[in-house]
């Protein structure tokens, strides 16, 4: 027998909790399942909790448009519920003369996406506001900040718990069918008995699962559901205290925008992440390989050439649900509703890698929107 249910949204990661906190908060019955004993254990925990300005991403595309609206509703959300975050600013750098043409299409691509703050500024003043810094130019980005993305999942779920939405840990969705005016989901529980529910509205926010819950569901077109591409990216830490005090970014690389500083809320830093592609059955393994630092220290003494011997530690590594894969352009955001794969009361969210986490309460209000 199978429990009767409005909605079910798969997956309590920072999208998944935004995605019901939006419904709840709309007025739908909302029931959160997650695989895990917890929330946000998987890629929601292990990426750089940043809040993005929005300017890498393709004008008019899904990640520009959620990205800039995210951040907005970010910043007011986590202003409103003492949610640990900070506005310090990036700079996206320049270290030889032959970038300048890229540091130019950066601001051009901002400009194209409505994220006018981007000042253009020379070695002199970047170096001035970070002594320890090597460039030749460097672009001046002040809407970036940093937030405790444990901290937001926490506050995100507290909001849709007082608007009704209840949660369901270590519930697994083993497979699923398209019935008559509802889709009815089996799910395994640790511990208990399995057991179904059927529900009128059911968004797949699973992430790394996504494509696994959607091929599951018997009556949903095989067609419509993407190839993901797997990138792995890696982090490690600064042993002792860093010298910057805002976010330092290369220019963007193929699959990513590139190694990256990013100090944190306690005064520490990290590193990351890089690119590192994985074969499409490859066993999900968070491990970080030690040996990967040299890569780590050759990329990072271009723009930080004082950066020690022996400064930096694997910390942790995400692996990025990505649409595209390596040598292919960017590829959007996919929210995948009826109007893509003709099922009713079915959404699905595919290849929501970064700005995921900026994204998240953008998608929220946009899924709910939808549904509305």
């Amino acid at each position: 027998m199978s429990e009767r249910v409005d909605c079910v949204v798969i997956g309590a990661g920072v999208v998944g909790l935004a995605v019901a906190r939006a419904l709840a908060m709309a007025g739908r019955d909302v029931t959160i399942v997650e695989g895990a004993h917890a929330i946000g254990t998987g890629i929601s925990s292990r990426n750089s909790e940043v809040i993005h300005a929005g300017i890498h991403y393709a004008p008019g595309s899904l990640k520009a448009r959620l990205c800039q609206r995210g951040k907005a509703l970010m910043y007011d959300f986590c202003a409103s519920r003492h949610v640990p975050h900070r506005r310090i600013g990036k700079l996206v750098v320049a270290t030889d003369e032959a970038q300048f043409d890229q540091l130019e299409h950066v601001i051009a691509n901002a400009l194209a996406s409505d994220v006018e703050d981007l000042v253009l500024i020379d070695a002199k003043r970047a170096v001035a506001m970070e002594p320890a810094l090597a460039c030749v130019a460097a672009v001046w980005c002040p809407s970036t900040g940093i937030v405790d993305s444990h901290a937001l999942m926490l506050a995100l779920l507290a909001d849709a718990e007082a608007h009704g939405a209840t949660l369901a840990l270590s519930s697994r969705i083993e497979g699923g069918s398209v019935v008559a005016d509802a889709i009815a989901l089996e799910i395994s529980s640790e511990g208990e008995a399995s057991f179904g529910l059927q529900a009128t509205l059911v968004v797949n926010c699973a992430a790394l699962d996504a494509t696994r819950i959607a091929r599951a569901i018997d009556g949903m077109p095989a067609s419509a559901i993407p190839t993901i591409h797997l990138a792995k990216g890696n982090y490690f830490s600064l042993t002792g205290r860093t010298p910057f005090q805002h976010l330092i970014y290369p220019l963007p690389e193929p699959g990513g925008l590139g190694v990256h500083i990013t100090p944190d809320l306690g005064g520490q830093a990290k590193f990351g992440p890089d690119v590192e592609w994985l074969a499409p059955d490859a066993p999900i393994d968070f491990t970080v390989d030690p040996r990967r630092a040299d890569s780590f220290y050759a990329v990072v003494r271009r723009y930080w050439p004082s950066l020690p011997d022996g400064a930096l530690a694997p910390s942790y590594s995400g692996i990025r649900p990505k649409l595209s894969g390596r040598g292919d352009p960017a590829a959007d955001f996919m929210i995948a509703g009826p109007e893509v794969h003709g099922v009713p009361g079915l959404i699905h969210l595919f290849g929501i890698d970064s700005p995921g986490l900026t994204s998240s309460m953008a998608i929220g209000e946009h899924v709910a929107a939808q549904v509305a």
